[in-house]
């Protein structure tokens, strides 16, 4: 069974996120979707009396809230969606826990950057759960619309591949999609002939991948970002593959600075894999 859970704030971005995945399950076979909440836990006063509503009240309020997203993703999907709610601390520590506990396949999460305060708590939360590596995650801007699984485009920087590329955990997303592999690096010092470095460093991610029938991209250009969004442009890409190996990097995908807007940054997902 492919299971796939999405953490629901209610916010429009995280409801963005979960009419994503309820489409994208509707291409993946034994798909199920998990809608996940963290409330905070009850505070209490001097005396330990609860200063707010009791937890069971609480948890009520917000599984009521989960179904009425559940019941928008049922005309959506056909997919089996269950709403689960827990009172916790730390949304990332009880996502990790639930994650690890019930085996899900992925984490799908919606990201912000309408404003510097949304970016940075919503932003945070995200890239945190990348951080920890608890399964691989699709990160979905607020603007994200779903237009299939079937392009992606996976960015590496051709280094060191047969030590740090994680296949097994690659092999088993690309199972879940069967897309149309584009294999993109981007480096200012590719000129008319790739080194025999990059070239030997193919061979092993070819021997790797080779299955997928991967389409290879050696781009010359000085702007990194300008180069992966003009590909995205021109291949008609649905998603972006990446392996993070620092976090500034999955930051920088989604600024925009006020030169221009990243066509990527409103529409095209980050699906991150680790070792």
């Amino acid at each position: 069974m492919n299971q796939f859970i999405v953490p629901v704030d209610f916010s429009e971005t995280s409801k963005n996120a979960a009419r994503f995945a309820a489409r994208l399950c509707s291409q993946v076979k034994n798909a199920q979707l998990t809608l996940y909440n963290v409330f905070d836990k009850l505070e209490t006063g001097s005396d330990g009396t609860p200063l707010e509503d009791d937890d069971k009240a609480r948890q009520a309020i917000m599984e009521l809230a989960l179904q009425s997203v559940y019941n928008e993703l049922s005309s959506l999907t056909n997919v089996k969606i269950s709403c689960v709610a827990e009172e916790g601390n730390s949304f990332v520590d009880n996502l990790e826990s639930y994650v690890r506990r019930y085996k899900m396949s992925m984490i799908i999460m919606g990201i912000t950057g309408a404003t510097r305060v949304s970016q940075i708590f919503m932003g945070s939360n995200t890239l945190n759960v990348v951080r920890r590596k608890i399964a691989p995650v699709i990160i979905v801007p607020p603007d994200a619309r779903f237009t299939g699984a079937k392009n992606i485009m996976f960015i590496t920087d051709f280094r060191d591949v047969e030590r740090t590329m994680p296949v097994v955990p690659l092999r088993e997303v690309l199972d879940l999609f069967n897309p149309t592999l584009h294999i993109v690096n981007v480096h200012a010092d590719h000129y008319v002939e790739l080194t025999e470095e990059y070239k030997a460093e193919r061979d092993v991610l070819h021997n790797m991948l080779k299955e997928y029938n991967p389409e290879y991209y050696f781009i010359r250009l000085y702007d990194f970002m300008d180069a992966i969004n003009q590909f995205v442009e021109d291949h008609n890409i649905d998603m972006i593959l990446t392996i993070p190996k620092d976090q500034s990097f999955l930051a920088n995908l989604f600024k925009t600075t006020h030169t221009s807007k990243l066509a990527y940054h409103s529409h095209v997902p980050i699906l991150t894999v680790h070792g």
